[in-house]
């Protein structure tokens, strides 16, 4: 169970954008290119984001404020650890054909005790960009260091390889850890015929551990042997630690008239708060994209997507989302993230990372409830998005969405604790479409019945007004049982 915020810094890498929760009318298309490249520098007034991020919404299949029957559970797979029961929030791995330039192996290097895979392997083809946002978290670990260097070293050009391992983080682990992480990139690259530097590495697991690299490299062989354009699945599952289903997402996209994939998996059960999110996740397009321009499209869509979910309220020290555009579709290259001709490129990529993120909301360690906040009327985005994550993140809230009790007196707690500016009078708040207050007072029409009713299900949604502004934001989270406390207690055994 890894997990890695993001350092702020210098290089591409490290530049992952805030959140930009509002939402208003797109533009024309042809303001996109200027509209995209101001949101890196002023992201909350993109007008442009904030319509990307309702559509993606909308795609995602966000929940409805009205009760609806739960959804189908899909074909126990195997959790990451045995013994853990499926989410019953699971949904199920989606069909993701071949990438153009993308192959795929996994295997076992011996990370767990216990029988499985736990060693991914992904060659690209050659010209292949890359872009990458990690972990703001003040320790980090030595492979989120590797990536960060090497894309600032390359500008992202070229990247032949990634390698991840579940089972170990290498993360506190010093100049030994920083070691094994850059024997296992010259091994990798003796192999497949390309530079170190070329090779991207992460890790997930227990902190404090130095990765025994010799494992992985004893392993290259037979793992390079099974390389196969068609294993996304299998990759999903090995990267898994408290993972109870495997999280992927695909979806197709026209540039210039010609067809894109875009495919992605991700991890990530504990440990999960904004700022990068808990987690893991490798996205693979086939369409051609200079690297810059990727780099200002996975930071822009991170803060929209990864940075709004919460499980626990804990940052890891290995958060790690790395977007690779391999160039094999035979679309034409494209090296402005404003492109008029990426739109809907724009839009796809948004939706797969919406879509990954909340499945690692839906996968939340013990989670029952998969509840959706939003935040309006507050001073600005960014205090919605911090009343938001105030709310999401309470311990109190949390345990109360697992007790099904629609306490609304713990969310007003929750808004006035997180110290940003509130009218008391004006507060208003909504268990879906039913008020429990309204303008600082418990609402005329409150009905205990209905609202105990409708916290009954598997997904619903908490919308909070503090009256004093237009600031808007939305927050993912998930329930607090007593299930998260027995995962962790055992984590290690």
């Amino acid at each position: 169970m890894t997990k890695t915020p993001k350092a702020s810094g210098k290089t591409p890498a490290e530049t992952a954008p805030e959140a930009t929760p509002n939402a208003t009318g797109p533009g024309p298309v042809e303001r996109a290119g200027a509209a995209i490249e101001r949101a890196l520098v002023d992201p909350l007034t993109s007008a442009l984001k904030r319509a990307g991020l309702r559509r993606a919404q909308k795609s995602a299949g966000e929940v409805d404020p009205a009760p609806a029957a739960a959804p189908a559970k899909p074909a126990a797979t195997g959790a990451g650890k045995p013994g853990l029961a499926v989410s019953p929030l699971a949904v199920p791995f989606p069909v993701i054909p071949p990438i153009a330039g993308v192959e795929i192996a996994t295997g076992r290097a011996g990370f767990y005790k216990h029988e499985r895979e736990d060693l991914l392997l992904m060659r690209f083809a050659e010209g292949t960009s890359a872009a990458g946002v990690f972990t703001r978290h003040g320790v980090g670990s030595a492979p989120v260091d590797w990536c960060k260097r090497q894309l600032a070293a390359t500008g992202g050009a070229d990247v032949r390889a990634l390698v991840v391992n579940a089972g170990c983080a290498n993360s506190f682990t010093g100049r030994p850890g920083a070691d094994a992480v850059r024997r296992v990139a010259t091994a990798v690259g003796k192999r497949l015929d390309c530079r170190q530097r070329d090779v991207m590495m992460a890790s997930t697991g227990v902190i404090g551990v130095i990765l025994d690299d010799a494992k992985i490299t004893a392993r290259l062989p037979d793992v390079e042997a099974r390389l196969t354009p068609d294993a996304w699945a299998q990759a999903g599952r090995a990267i898994m630690t408290t993972d109870t289903f495997p999280k992927g997402s695909y979806a197709t996209a026209m540039i210039d008239g010609v067809e894109v994939k875009i495919a992605g998996i991700a991890k990530g059960s504990g440990m999960i708060a904004p700022d990068m999110a808990t987690m893991l996740a490798f996205v693979a397009t086939d369409a051609a994209i200079a690297p810059a321009a990727l780099q200002t499209l996975v930071s822009l869509y991170t803060r929209t997507t990864f940075n709004c979910v919460t499980v626990d309220g804990d940052r890891s020290t290995n958060d790690t989302l790395l977007l690779f555009a391999t160039g094999q579709s035979g679309a034409p290259k494209i090296s402005r993230p404003g492109d008029k001709r990426l739109a809907d490129f724009r839009d796809k990529l948004e939706h797969v990372l919406l879509d990954l993120a909340l499945q690692l909301v839906k996968d939340g360690e013990g989670a029952t409830k998969f509840v959706k906040i939003t935040v309006n009327g507050a001073e600005s985005p960014a205090s919605a998005r911090k009343i938001a994550r105030t709310i999401a993140e309470s311990p109190l809230v949390k345990t109360a969405f697992a007790g099904e009790d629609a306490n609304w007196g713990r969310i007003v707690m929750a808004v006035g604790r997180a110290d940003e500016p509130v009218a008391r009078e004006r507060i208003s708040v909504k268990f879906g479409d039913l008020y429990a207050a309204r303008d600082g007072l418990i609402s005329p029409e409150y009905d205990e019945a209905k609202m105990s009713a409708y916290v009954k299900n598997q997904e619903f949604e908490v919308s909070v007004d503090v009256g004093v502004g237009k600031g808007s934001a939305t927050v993912w989270t998930c329930d607090l049982t007593k299930q998260y406390v027995a995962i962790n207690g055992d984590y290690r055994s």
